[in-house]
């Protein structure tokens, strides 16, 4: 089953989609220009970022859900998940046959969690959580500037990860220190990495076969 059949078996939006396949395109790109020691799986990278947020449609703002069509589809996701999209994104990787290891570093990649993420030696979860952090609602975007946009939005969320200016500033300054250590490992600058770039990968991984890990992906480890 390749990707756009799951996210059309969980009726997912077309721009929360978008989303998983950009994060995922931008990850795929930084593997094509590794040019490190460091080992990579490659697969377990590309399967984690094509699943990262299928628990958004419950966190959905009304002005996001803009049809009936798509708010009865979220009050079935509460029903049947719960409010906690991070929950159900754990829930349905397991669902779709990510391994142990993969749902371990999708529980990780939350940005509150940036300096774990900084401090690890687990290339896999960097390079997730920095394409994750790199890609906002419209596209790829800076990341010190999709950061500053997210932390707008937080601003009036008691509950968002950048809600606190003194605590955002600190995510803002890990995040930089993630980008610094994996742009280090490829042959990319971060300037490289946007919308036009990732264009031809995001069509590829429309074909991605997220269920039979490492069969006919054609993507190798590095």
């Amino acid at each position: 089953m390749n990707i756009i059949e799951i996210y059309k078996k969980y009726e997912l939006p077309e721009h929360l989609q978008m989303h998983m396949l950009r994060v995922a395109a931008c990850c795929m790109q930084i593997l094509d220009n590794w040019n490190s020691t460091i080992k990579v799986d490659n697969d377990s990278l590309i399967r984690i970022a094509l699943l990262h947020d299928m628990g958004n449609m419950a966190k959905m703002s009304e002005d996001q859900i803009n049809n009936q069509k798509f708010a009865k589809i979220r009050k079935k996701y509460i029903n049947q998940y719960g409010k906690d999209d991070h929950k159900i994104n754990i829930i349905i990787g397991k669902q779709e046959g990510l391994t142990d290891e993969e749902i371990d570093i999708l529980d990780r990649k939350q940005l509150r969690k940036n300096k774990e993420i900084r401090d690890s030696d687990n290339y896999i979860l960097k390079i997730c959580a920095y394409c994750d952090q790199r890609v906002s609602p419209n596209g790829v975007d800076s990341l010190k500037g999709r950061l500053e946009e997210l932390q707008e939005r937080h601003k009036n969320k008691p509950n968002g990860s950048m809600h606190d200016p003194k605590v955002a500033k600190q995510l803002i300054q890990y995040a930089l220190e993630i980008e610094e250590q994996v742009m280090r490992q490829c042959t990319l600058s971060k300037d490289s990495i946007n919308d036009e770039s990732i264009a031809p990968y995001v069509e590829k991984l429309k074909e991605y076969n997220v269920i039979q890990k490492g069969i006919n992906n054609d993507i190798e480890e590095r």
